[in-house]
């Protein structure tokens, strides 16, 4: 019989013989990790950020050069209609479009790539120049425009920057600590904001082409937007059925810039909107209501690209129902709010009745009960005249007083519990006077009863008191014997 020692050594042989049969596929995995790594360590190496070609490629990739051609070729021939019967994946124009949609997203990042490389470069002249301008194609035309001078009053920023941010560069610049840049550094620096202004016009055609073609591919988000935005709104979420996956909150900041309020308070700054603040609906609704709206317009939006995206209304008509909604509601929030009617003063010297239950309530009640005489006097027969106090229906009206048939005018009043209870408790009650001996004793009681009634004071001095005095100190009581069996 094996020991639990033997048990335990027999499974560590086991585990070795496993881990022998391992490594064989575990050090091709690793050699593989390591040549990728050596790989991208090596692109890495070989990667010249001084070098403006080696760090943006996107110009030079014929799938840009043949999307950027058909574009332009497009927009030379004009709108034209798509053919019928083809479904909308299979159209080749909803594909170019998705492909336009596709580069825009990378032309932005291409942006930013050569953003980061001018500021990279332009920081040994005007390091604080990017905290000012945070816009990556306001940045380039700045840099192009301002160069290597040192004095800005003499460059013209005018349609480039708002004035308060000219204002801002133009002292900031004086006081920075930047100094001229090498002829050669320069050099591409002015060449990276050429073509990062020359990837913005290639997006503004894109995005003037997916417009073009939005009354087809988006009508309904089109009809609550516009095509200008929806195109934007497309280009910048990727696609219609990226769009149609975006929450409500997120379509809602599609293009929204950092806004640089250069020092001054941000109470009076506005909120965060992006391309959906261009809608002339969002236009024309007053500033209070501004943020209410924009949030309902991207609710919307995101409702009608879905509708777009499974190509559920062609014809627009859901997207105009809901601008007709959205419209209806922005004029309800506009409408004054109901007057106030005008409300009646209360009762005078009116209290709220106070209203209780239990004994004490059906005491009172008992009480202060109507009578059955009083009952019968404040009813009258019909066909039947009644009696009155000074006839001739004179004085003070009997109503069906003696109209039973006994003649009488009184009715036989039974009494009532609480009277009789109150009987009850005054007939126990002992109304004589105490057992002292004088001369103003009196054996004449009066209750409420019988009236005077005579008693004998001396009476209760022969019975038995109460408590122990009846069992222990009593004169005729005695002790109890209990005989044990």
């Amino acid at each position: 019989m094996a020991t639990l020692a033997d048990s335990f050594l027999a499974d560590l042989d086991e585990l070795s013989d496993n881990e022998a049969e391992i490594p064989e596929d575990n050090n091709v995995d690793t050699a593989d990790m390591e040549e990728d790594i050596d790989g991208d360590l090596a692109d890495l190496e070989n990667l010249n950020y001084d070098d403006l070609d080696s760090v943006s490629k996107l110009q030079k990739t014929q799938r840009y050069i043949d999307i950027m051609q058909k574009v332009e070729e497009a927009l030379q021939k004009g709108s034209d209609v798509s053919i019928q019967g083809v479904g909308l994946e299979d159209d080749p124009e909803y594909q170019l479009i998705v492909e336009c949609n596709a580069l825009s997203v990378d032309i932005e990042n291409e942006i930013v790539i050569i953003h980061n490389f001018i500021r990279d470069k332009y920081r040994l002249k005007f390091p604080e120049l990017e905290s000012l301008v945070h816009h990556p194609i306001d940045y380039a035309r700045v840099v192009k425009k301002i160069g290597n001078e040192m004095d800005l009053t003499l460059v013209d920023l005018e349609g480039l920057l708002p004035s308060a941010i000219i204002m801002v560069v133009s002292v900031t610049a004086s006081t920075t600590t930047g100094k001229p840049l090498p002829e050669e550094v320069l050099g591409k620096t002015v060449d990276a904001c050429d073509r990062a202004l020359e990837l913005d016009s290639a997006k503004k055609k894109v995005l003037d082409f997916v417009e073009s073609r939005m009354g087809y591919i988006a009508p309904n988000v089109s009809a609550i937007v516009g095509s200008a935005v929806a195109a934007k709104l497309m280009g910048t979420a990727g696609g219609l059925t990226a769009l149609a996956k975006m929450p409500a909150c997120n379509v809602q900041l599609l293009g929204a810039k950092k806004k640089n309020l250069a020092g001054f308070s941000t109470a009076t700054s506005q909120f965060r909107v992006g391309y959906i603040e261009q809608t002339e609906i969002f236009q024309t609704t007053p500033p209070p209501l501004r943020m209410r709206a924009c949030r309902l317009l991207a609710a919307k939006s995101t409702l009608a690209a879905r509708v777009d995206s499974i190509r559920g209304d062609p014809s627009g008509n859901t997207g105009r129902l809901f601008k007709d909604e959205i419209l209806k509601k922005i004029e309800k929030w506009q409408e004054p709010p109901p007057a106030k009617q005008p409300k009646p003063l209360p009762v005078p010297d009116s209290e709220p009745k106070k209203k209780r239950g239990g004994r004490r309530l059906r005491k009172m009640k008992e009480r202060y009960a109507i009578t059955d005489m009083r009952k019968l006097a404040n009813r009258m027969q019909f066909g039947i005249p009644e009696e009155s106090s000074l006839g001739d229906g004179l004085g003070e009206g009997y109503g069906m007083l003696g109209q039973a048939g006994s003649g009488k005018l009184r009715v036989s009043a039974g009494q009532s519990k609480l009277a009789a209870k109150v009987a009850k408790k005054f007939k126990e009650k002992h109304y004589g006077s105490s057992g002292a001996t004088s001369g103003l004793t009196s054996s004449l009681a009066f209750t409420p009863v019988q009236g005077i009634e005579l008693t004998n004071p001396q009476a209760h001095a022969h019975q038995l008191g109460s408590g122990t005095q009846s069992t222990y100190f009593s004169e005729t009581g005695t002790f109890s014997k209990i005989k044990i069996l």
